[in-house]
């Protein structure tokens, strides 16, 4: 691997560690050469699955501009990145799984709707906002509205729903985010 400080090939794994979800392995690296450290992340890569958008069109699956909308909707909220990393993976193993030649863009964020209803409310109606091109603050208080008459299965289409709720993020680590951004006030469990 080469580095990024210095771009020599000549670097050592210092520790390694895989997620909390064990898909993703995390490697702690030391250039030989400046000493420099750095992170890899190391996951199996999802085939490139063609996804086909609302007006037909196909692209191919990007997981890194899945990570940005989740990450908009996340935003200054208590949501960490390997919750987001293991919601992201979710998803995958959903497509991965349920699907082999495409993959309908309509899937992907139903199921992104559903993961981040069970992990955060607000993040979750931020991304529905975009995701559903909310017009009005009418669109919002209807979404909201059913979602406090319903708050197991807020407002998704029952055929992209997962046939049981075992998914489990990992929890945050509340001091490990104080050290991280002082002064933020965190709530404690």
């Amino acid at each position: 691997m080469r580095c990024p400080y210095c771009q020599q090939d000549h670097d050592r794994v210092a520790d390694t560690r895989t997620s909390a979800d064990g898909f993703v392995v995390r490697r702690r690296r030391i250039c030989g050469a400046c000493t420099g450290k750095f992170t890899t992340y190391e996951r199996v890569e999802i085939p490139k699955i063609p996804v086909v958008k609302r007006n037909g069109t196909r692209a191919h699956y990007d997981r890194e501009r899945l990570i940005q909308g989740i990450n908009r909707a996340c935003w200054k909220r208590d949501i960490s990145d390997e919750q987001i990393a293991a919601l992201v993976a979710q998803v995958e193993r959903d497509i991965d799984s349920g699907f082999e030649v495409e993959v309908e863009s309509r899937f992907i964020g139903e199921r992104v709707m559903y993961y981040l209803s069970q992990l955060d409310q607000v993040a979750y109606v931020r991304f529905a906002s975009v995701y559903r091109q909310f017009k009005d603050t009418d669109d919002f208080i209807r979404e909201l509205q059913q979602m406090k008459e319903n708050p197991d299965m807020p407002c998704l289409s029952s055929e992209y729903l997962p046939k049981k709720k075992s998914t489990q993020f990992p929890k945050v680590n509340r001091s490990k985010l104080r050290e991280q951004e002082p002064g933020l006030p965190l709530e404690e469990d």
